[in-house]
């Protein structure tokens, strides 16, 4: 036989009609009884005729192809260890091969043209896969709008405000976390505290500044200091003005900031935590350059990549409304970092 196998050619191997070669390749041998007889001699003739589906002639049927698409409007894989993609990559992985499942990666990096983009030349690039994960920082509401109105299935890895009502999201419960933390910073017994952040607009980063301000108000804390500063922008008058201002306890959002702090108390004669608290809000990657066991938070990064697929699954099953929402719970680190304030 010359070209490449069909399932007529898998039919008259099998001796058994293609009609019943279909039903068998597209999983559908319970429903039209067709015993494992019939369905183990249609397989051994595939494999022996080296038979591989045609998945985007099936995909444009309407048909299930087993192939999930993972989108992100910027590059996944950055060469450096602190990639916040790196973990949810892994739990995408891990899953879709629990789940019998393919991944096809999707990028927009490529165009020449205008900001990234799912739709090249008018069309949607990701029909080949029965549905897709899309991750990225950026807003892109209008082509998320424009792929739930073409009915395409996706799940979205963090919250979208306005994405929220065309299709489900899976993110980590930042507002909770950080909540439950200033409630036992609290009883530590801080009274005054203080935070640092990066000047972005992120929704993680928003939910948690957020968090902490609610639960100052609830809990009577008085915040000395609140300030968005990249990486290095920080100076020793920015702590001496929190010492003075009587903060015992610093919250930081970014884990670039940790080491600067470190560096920065280390040079002011200040211990932490005898003097100064210092509790994180995010992951911490284990690292030479991580000068101590920081108090931290821990994102569940492999978890929602995990559940990202298993929702999407689930989704494509019609066993979700579009509009439904997981928020998976943080961790917590307990760290050296956080101790009482000095009397």
């Amino acid at each position: 036989m010359t070209g490449r196998p069909r399932q007529s050619d898998i039919a008259k191997l099998a001796g058994v009609s293609q009609t019943t070669v279909s039903l068998t390749l597209n999983g559908k041998t319970a429903e039209h009884g067709i015993n494992n007889e019939t369905e183990q001699k249609i397989m051994a003739a595939a494999r022996q005729l080296g038979y591989v589906p045609n998945v985007t002639a099936r995909a444009l049927r309407g048909g299930r192809n087993g192939l999930i698409g993972v989108h992100a409007f910027e590059p996944l894989f950055p060469t450096s260890k602190e990639s916040y993609y790196e973990e949810i990559m892994i739990g995408i992985e891990q899953q879709a091969i629990r789940s019998g499942q393919d991944l096809v990666l999707f990028t927009s990096m490529h165009q020449d043209e205008g900001p990234a983009s799912i739709f090249h030349e008018g069309r949607n690039r990701l029909r080949i896969a029965d549905g897709a994960i899309i991750l990225g920082f950026d807003e892109h509401d209008d082509e998320l709008a424009r792929l739930a109105a073409e009915g395409f299935p996706f799940v979205f890895i963090g919250r979208r405000e306005k994405a929220a009502a065309l299709m489900p999201y899976v993110t980590a419960d930042y507002v909770t976390a950080v909540s439950d933390l200033m409630r036992l910073i609290h009883r530590h017994g801080h009274r005054r505290v203080a935070y640092i952040g990066v000047p972005d607009n992120v929704m993680p980063r928003l939910e948690r500044r957020h968090s902490f301000r609610m639960a100052c108000t609830d809990l009577d804390l008085t915040i000395v200091d609140s300030t968005l500063a990249n990486y290095g922008e920080l100076d020793p008058g920015w702590l001496e003005r929190l010492l003075d201002g009587g903060t015992t306890a610093l919250l930081v959002e970014s884990t670039s900031h940790l080491e600067e702090i470190a560096a920065l108390c280390a040079g002011a004669g200040v211990e932490i935590p005898d003097r100064l608290s210092v509790v994180g809000l995010d992951s911490i990657n284990n690292s030479p350059a991580i000068s101590r066991r920081w108090t931290h938070l821990t994102v569940p990064r492999l978890p929602i990549g995990a559940r990202a697929v298993e929702l999407l699954l689930e989704v494509l099953d019609g066993q979700h409304e579009l509009t439904y929402h997981e928020r998976l719970p943080c961790g917590f680190e307990p760290g050296v970092t956080l101790a009482r304030p000095p009397a």
